[in-house]
């Protein structure tokens, strides 16, 4: 089950007492003062797993705490730092309060990690208050309390490149010709229900991320259909392609494809479909693609670059590869979202 949404609840470890004590020694009958400090409680910290695709683990396992920092202890005993919690989560994710939706946290990279709750500090032991004046203190200081906080997680893939088109237009097909990717594949719309990522490998080892996103309907900007939870995927992708259906399966026409594409794109955010660097005339085997693919030419006027093929008959993707790889190298690299707090 792909789950790209979820509430948990994270504690940071609270920190540990200081300790009032005096040191106690045969012939010694007035010792200095020797508490130990409290120490400080763990960390809640955010780490990107590219293991983990889908945030499912999270509807059932919902809190999370990290542990608090030992008591201090006489004779100068400091307590022991509480242990960090490490919470794996796929790359893509986003942390944000759930109460004010502020950001913590953009986990956009494997293996990137971010503190998002502090553990508290430890209370400082009597030792720490002797001076010349008060030799014997008896003040010592307990150690921070950390509250539980709710946050939202939110994933939104992260890929090089997006293919975008109207369901059934053969997305899922390339990009099992293309990548390593196994999505489900069949004659009718809405084959795929959820974002597939599959990954390009060149001879030079070059990588590059391919995402296959739900198909598309009219009004997704509205939430209609899949709606934002098609479009909020797009986002973090470096380059967008539009994969269209050059035989008008179901009657549909490529060019009025094209044109409700862009304006859901742009609808949903302003310069989204300036992303789009390649048209994909896709299923050229069909009939009506010749004359389909010569109106699309017309229609964009060199605007956007066309690639014709046949994802089904095409025995040769190294052409297509190469395109896309050009062509990504000319797009900016990611950019982390930035937090709203340090």
């Amino acid at each position: 089950m792909f789950i790209d949404k979820a509430v948990i609840t994270i504690k940071a470890g609270n920190g540990g007492n200081g300790c009032c004590s005096f040191r106690r020694e045969a012939y010694i009958p007035k010792g200095g003062p020797n508490g130990g400090d409290g120490a400080p409680g763990g960390d809640v910290i955010f780490v990107g797993d590219p293991g983990q695709l889908t945030l499912l683990d999270f509807l059932y396992n919902t809190r999370f705490a990290a542990q608090d920092g030992g008591h201090g202890k006489g004779k100068d005993m400091h307590g022991r730092r509480g242990k960090d919690l490490r919470i794996r989560v796929p790359v893509g994710t986003i942390v944000r309060l759930a109460e004010s939706g502020d950001l913590l946290a953009d986990i956009d990279e494997p293996g990137k990690e971010v503190v998002v709750a502090k553990g508290g500090a430890g209370g400082r032991g009597n030792a720490r208050f002797a001076t010349s004046v008060n030799q014997a203190p008896r003040e010592h200081e307990p150690g921070q309390k950390v509250d539980p906080v709710d946050v939202e997680l939110e994933l939104k893939i992260v890929a090089d490149i997006g293919f975008v088109g109207y369901p059934n237009a053969g997305k899922s097909t390339l990009l099992s010709d293309l990548t390593n990717a196994n999505p489900k594949i069949g004659p009718y719309p809405f084959t795929t229900l959820n974002p597939v990522v599959g990954i390009m490998e060149y001879e030079d080892f070059k990588k590059i991320t391919v995402a296959d996103i739900p198909g598309l309907v009219d009004g997704a900007h509205r939430n209609v259909g899949l709606g934002h939870e098609f479009l909020r995927h797009i986002e973090r992708t470096r380059m967008l392609v539009y994969v269209l259906d050059m035989g008008g399966t179901d009657g549909r026409n490529p060019i009025d494809d094209l044109h409700a594409l862009q304006r859901e794109l742009d609808l949903y955010s302003d310069g989204l479909s300036a992303r789009v660097k390649l048209i994909i005339a896709n299923k050229m085997d069909m009939e009506e693609s010749e004359k389909n693919l010569e109106d699309l030419l017309k229609d964009l006027n060199k605007t956007i670059p066309v690639f014709p093929m046949s994802a089904v008959l095409d025995p040769d993707f190294n052409e297509i590869k190469d395109v896309l790889r050009d062509l990504l190298s000319k797009c900016p690299e990611h950019t982390a979202l930035e937090t709203e707090q340090a």
